[in-house]
């Protein structure tokens, strides 16, 4: 696993969850989950799951960062 690329196939995230943990817990990383090159899902540091969590949910994240970052 190739720690320096943000984009994971699951199958290989899956086989290195030890390293794919540390990346997230240690260096605060942030890894996209692919399935054919298309991303699925991501893992995130836990204090970003839980602000997430917070403001509603992933829907609601997703609206309050578009009105921060001018993306439509």
């Amino acid at each position: 696993m190739d720690t320096e690329k943000e984009d994971q196939p699951i199958a290989e995230a899956r086989a290195n969850i030890s390293k794919l943990h540390n990346a997230v817990q240690l260096l605060r990383r942030v890894y996209f989950l692919t399935s054919r090159g298309t991303r699925e899902a991501a893992v995130v540091p836990v204090d970003l799951g839980e602000l997430v969590q917070q403001v509603g949910g992933p829907d609601a994240a997703v609206a309050i960062l578009k009105k921060h970052v001018g993306a439509p």
